[in-house]
């Protein structure tokens, strides 16, 4: 019990830093309520064609959020744990043992989490009511009455709170291991390796994305059911666009190796972007991995639904209106959660940067050249992280193409991807440009 007055103590005095963890749980978990709602609702006194359709809603559009979600959360949670790495340090050399500075970290954690988990459930209470509505405005069930929440909501909150706790006893001991320091280890030694775990996870997901893409193919294209083929390629590109997110840290400081030739010119600003996108490759693909997953979910998703569209032959079978409503819940919801994401990681990144940015500005950097230098960044985590996506979303578009049999190159729609890049890669930069100005204003005139 100590422990957590000590962790809230301490929240009180850094609760910028807990901001972007807050927002991906209350986020995460309004989502995720939001559909697990629909799932209890089926299982009360309702039709049973009802029944079916809330839960493939919720089970099938859910679950795949949660995917999304969880990666999302874990993702923030160590980011912001590991950004504290010079205080634990601190922590240690008067006197904290590495289990006692873990338990805070886990304390202050659990702290965060169960308040934004209990607000996101009650936003989820909301939620869900209105994600039944729009199901009985348009048709796809009957005026069923909400029974979700008692059951569904708990379980969210409770599931959330588990995958914030690992993330934290993860990125815990990651900041505890070795002897104790009040320096940090990442800027001295560059960047930190990337864990194997991690790397068997992402090409576990790589491969079976894949892996549904040659079943799509083989299998499912000659079935008499032409749904098959999307029920088994429809969440490849999300499988493979969450692989190659892990991957991130990896795949980085080769993607900023490729673009030197493109980031000589100027005032340097180029150059020390691709310099700090190498050398803190760990830091920046918390903002890679959203990058990733909202290029590859939403093309691979709106080019299946366009090739479905121009293949299906005769009259369309029962539930192609739920199942395009299916698919444009979901790429709706990508879209929304990952953008949220986008400007949650790069403002944890630019908040941990702070006195960085005040050690370039007091070695002669204007502050022009310092936003410069970030927002060029940020144009190479996009670069690199829509490229990525383009590529996640192969796993989806080829395999339902030949299996509908248009081919490798789709025969319409070649706008969409590109108007799509830009949007994201918009984004990507409008939100670092906004960020860095106000950190540089504060930079400037505070001491870190």
């Amino acid at each position: 019990m100590g422990m957590v007055w000590l962790a809230v103590r301490s929240l009180r005095h850094r609760y910028a830093a807990f901001t972007a963890t807050f927002v991906a749980v209350l986020l995460g978990t309004a989502l995720m309520g939001s559909f697990a709602t629909l799932v209890e609702t089926a299982a009360g006194p309702v039709p049973a064609q009802d029944a079916e359709s809330l839960t493939v809603m919720g089970a099938v559009v859910g679950g795949w959020g949660a995917v999304i979600v969880l990666f999302s959360v874990a993702s923030t949670v160590g980011l912001t744990v590991g950004q504290r790495d010079v205080e634990i340090g601190l922590l240690r050399t008067i006197g904290a043992t590495p289990r006692q500075a873990r338990r805070l970290v886990r304390a202050e954690t659990l702290v965060v989490c169960l308040v934004a988990a209990v607000l996101g459930a009650l936003l989820a209470a909301a939620g869900g009511r209105a994600l039944l509505a729009a199901l009985v405005a348009g048709d796809v069930v009957s005026d069923v009455e909400f029974g979700g929440g008692a059951v569904s909501l708990p379980l969210t909150v409770v599931g959330i709170l588990q995958v914030c706790l690992v993330a934290a006893a993860i990125a815990g001991r990651r900041a505890t291991r070795g002897p104790a320091s009040v320096t940090a280890a990442d800027d001295l030694a560059g960047a930190r390796p990337i864990r194997r775990w991690r790397v068997a996870l992402a090409l576990v997901l790589i491969a079976y994305g894949l892996g549904m893409g040659v079943v799509t193919v083989t299998v499912s294209g000659n079935s008499d059911d032409p749904y098959d083929a999307m029920a088994t390629s429809g969440s490849s590109s999300l499988l493979v666009g969450v692989g190659l997110a892990l991957l991130g840290p990896l795949l980085l400081p080769v993607g900023a190796r490729l673009a030197r030739p493109f980031l000589g010119g100027g005032d340097g600003a180029g150059y020390l972007a691709g310099y700090t996108a190498s050398r803190r490759a760990h830091l920046l693909g918390g903002v890679l991995g959203p990058v990733v997953v909202l290029t590859s979910g939403a093309v691979g998703t709106l080019m299946l639904v366009g090739a479905d569209g121009r293949t299906l032959v005769g009259e369309p079978p029962e539930g192609t209106e739920t199942i395009n409503l299916l698919n444009n819940v979901v790429v709706g919801m990508i879209s929304l959660f990952a953008a949220i994401m986008v400007i949650n990681s790069f403002a944890a990144v630019v908040a941990h940067r702070r006195a960085e940015l005040r050690q370039l500005w007091l070695v002669g950097g204007t502050r022009a050249q310092i936003e410069r230098s970030v927002v060029a960044e940020a144009a190479l985590v996009a670069a690199v992280g829509v490229v990525l996506g383009l590529v996640g979303s192969l796993a989806t578009i080829i395999p339902f193409g030949l299996a509908r049999g248009e081919g490798v190159l789709p025969d319409g729609q070649l706008w969409l991807p590109p108007l799509l890049v830009a949007g994201v890669a918009a984004l990507t930069m409008l939100t670092a440009r906004t960020l860095v100005r106000r950190a540089t204003r504060s930079a400037a005139i505070l001491i870190p």
